[in-house]
């Protein structure tokens, strides 16, 4: 169990305090706490490369651990009617057919390794850009206006080439096992 990985663990634990604080008006908390998620999600991305505690378990619980929060705050937000219905779906549902498709390969006995995409990477970070403008707008009771919503439509654009560039990776890494299977 390395440093990076007891940070991240932590970060699981953040998503509950985020968004409890989110459904019964905490807002400042769920803000802070989302920050602190954020910052501690960089930090242990820093001391895995800069002291080698890099470990495959943590290549793992990093992007799930992301992924947790974000499906987490978009879900609230979109319940809020905070976030366009539209994002909410469009990012659970990318999410969602990710796992599924990972699952499938793995069963199926022809795992994916797990290499972010650089259209992935920017996705996330919107998201998070995303995420974290609108608990400030709540938090401190101020209007982006048209700022968060082209951050939506950027985030929406980001997450639909995301889902189909990790679409036409599944699709060619299943295909070269395809040829190679026959029905019993």
């Amino acid at each position: 169990m390395t440093i990076p990985n007891v940070i991240t663990i932590m970060r699981f634990l953040l998503v509950p305090a985020v968004i409890y604080s989110l459904l019964t008006g905490y807002v400042g908390w769920a803000f802070a706490c989302f920050l602190v998620a954020g910052i501690s999600d960089g930090v242990d991305g820093f001391i895995a490369r800069q002291f080698n505690q890099r470990s495959e378990l943590g290549a793992y619980l990093d992007p799930m651990a992301d992924k947790l929060l974000l499906v987490s705050v978009f879900l609230v937000l979109g319940y809020l009617a905070e976030l366009p219905l539209w994002l909410v779906i469009a990012a659970v549902s990318r999410d969602a057919l990710i796992v599924a498709a990972v699952m499938l390969s793995t069963v199926m006995g022809h795992p994916v390794a797990m290499k972010p995409l650089f259209v992935s990477k920017a996705n996330t970070a919107m998201q998070i850009v995303l995420a974290a403008a609108v608990l400030a707008e709540l938090a401190f009771q101020v209007s982006f206006g048209v700022l968060r919503e082209s951050l939506a439509y950027l985030s929406g654009a980001l997450t639909v080439a995301s889902g189909a560039a990790y679409l036409v990776a599944w699709l060619k890494h299943m295909a070269g096992y395809a040829e190679n299977d026959t029905p019993d």
